[in-house]
């Protein structure tokens, strides 16, 4: 009988008290520990009601082997992984379920190098579950605790990969839509510290993320646009429940996907501030990307999907860029980590840039940049328009999944196909339609792109259709 996989697309994830069973938590902390052998290991967690009652277990089982633990409390994963870094501990443990249902929470062990462990340590750590590979009991020793406050160490950090003058002259106004996460901790205060005018939203830690839910999502996200546009505000943000995921609303209310995000912010990196640096981003990124990548000329490299693949994606290639269309960024000088906080203070940074480029001035030259047709929506309009497309659908098994892939692989004669992650179908050089299974929840992904939007609409129509007839054929 083959073992049930533990890690998902990012860390491992479930019910407390269900699948999170104190059991189950006693022995996968133990193969963690066993798995580091040794501390310090920094420990965190997000505003989720059984996040307390985790991390006491956690930090008691490491104890009793003998391991240190260093406790940061409650903190966006970004911080901490930050921290695990900076410190050079053997490696930490964050305790969140990002995205997912109040109900959910999850362990995510963050390697030494301050980001996830490979899909390789994934599998060494599930071998010394499954094997009990770890000794229960006394182990000769007691390790210690340790209270970390650091968060201030992490804001420095932050700002000073940033132009802060070319901001605080800006003058620029964002709605912050905390989604009752931990980012509520870290991004007001920069923005505050740019020199914006912040107004947040949803920003104290709610465990039921009441206001919205903990993922930002297109059909979430009414009240953030109507008040970007209701305050004539630069910009809207809104962040997922740990904080290590932004989505972006312009200044007319309209929300780009993180994807195009990721893109534009390529292009200001690499053509504003010199970054000399190849990209990194999954299969099921915008077309956006290839044309910037051209433009600039750097290398595209694409990866399968999850935050995992794209920061082992950039150290494989030496890349100090990275990103995911659900509004994961990664900066590469900070850290091989996606982080809400440094994207929205380079999204400020970068509507500055434009600003003075679209005035022609320098940055010692103005006091105060206000040109009001610079503006985000400027930015997005200065690529290729392209229409997206995603959704996703429940599944009850894994055989309905791996049959809905066989059959719309095998349907219709198409451009070409690719299987780098699920299976993703192209229709002509600029057109595609893209399944893949969830790796942290029962759903099939769908994903579309097309510079046509009626091909689009079709193309997803007669999948859509497709699909309904394999899950409910016709008696």
């Amino acid at each position: 009988m083959t073992e049930k996989k533990l890690f998902g697309t990012n860390g491992i994830r479930g019910i407390f008290g269900k699948d999170l069973s104190i059991e189950f938590l006693i022995d996968i902390t133990f193969s963690i520990g066993r798995f580091f052998e040794k501390g310090p290991i920094v420990l965190g967690y997000d505003g989720r009601s059984s996040s307390f009652a985790i991390q006491k277990i956690i930090s008691a089982v490491l104890m009793s082997m003998g391991i240190d633990v260093y406790t940061m409390g409650m903190t966006p994963t970004p911080c901490l992984q930050f921290t695990v870094k900076n410190l050079r501990s053997s490696g930490g443990i964050m305790i969140t379920a990002s995205h997912n249902p109040k109900e959910y929470n999850g362990i995510k062990p963050i390697s030494t190098h301050g980001f996830e462990l490979s899909r390789d340590d994934e599998i060494k750590i599930e071998s010394i579950y499954y094997e009990k590979k770890f000794m229960r009991g006394d182990s000769g020793s007691f390790g210690n605790l340790f209270k970390l406050d650091v968060l201030g160490q992490y804001i420095d950090k932050v700002l000073s990969f940033i132009d802060i003058d070319i901001i605080r002259r800006s003058n620029l106004k964002i709605i912050m839509d905390c989604g009752n996460g931990v980012q509520s901790l870290v991004a007001p205060l920069i923005g505050r510290i740019l020199g914006c005018e912040v107004l947040i939203m949803n920003g104290y830690i709610d465990p039921n993320f009441s206001a919205r839910g903990s993922e930002p999502k297109m059909d979430n996200l009414s009240s953030l646009t109507e008040l970007v546009k209701k305050t004539s505000s630069d910009l809207g943000v809104a962040y997922d429940g740990d904080g290590d995921r932004s989505i972006f609303c312009d200044e007319k209310g309209i929300i780009h996907w993180g994807d195009k995000t990721g893109s534009i912010l390529s292009y200001h990196l690499i053509k504003n501030k010199k970054m000399d640096t190849t990209i990194v981003c999954p299969v099921n990124s915008s077309l956006v990307i290839s044309k910037i990548g051209e433009l600039v000329k750097k290398d595209v490299y694409f990866t399968k999907v999850g935050s995992v693949e794209v920061s082992y994606g950039m150290k494989n290639t030496n890349s100090l860029i990275g990103f995911e269309e659900n509004g994961g960024f990664f900066y590469g000088p900070l850290n091989l980590v996606r982080d809400g906080a440094i994207t929205t203070a380079l999204v400020l940074e970068m509507m500055s840039y434009h600003k003075q480029e679209k005035q022609g001035q320098t940055t010692k030259s103005v006091d105060k940049l206000t040109d009001k047709k610079s503006s985000l929506s400027d930015i997005f309009s200065m690529f290729d328009n392209t229409f997206q497309y995603k959704s996703s659908l429940n599944l009850s098994s894994n055989d309905d999944m791996q049959h809905v892939l066989d059959v719309c692989a095998a349907h219709g004669s198409v451009f070409k196909i690719e299987r780098i992650d699920g299976v993703k179908i192209w229709f002509d050089a600029e057109s595609w339609i893209m399944f893949r299974p969830s790796g942290t929840e029962p759903l099939i992904r769908i994903y579309g792109e097309s510079n046509d939007e009626s091909l689009l609409d079709s193309k997803v129509k007669e999948y859509l259709n497709l699909i309904n007839n394999i899950l409910n054929p016709a008696d």
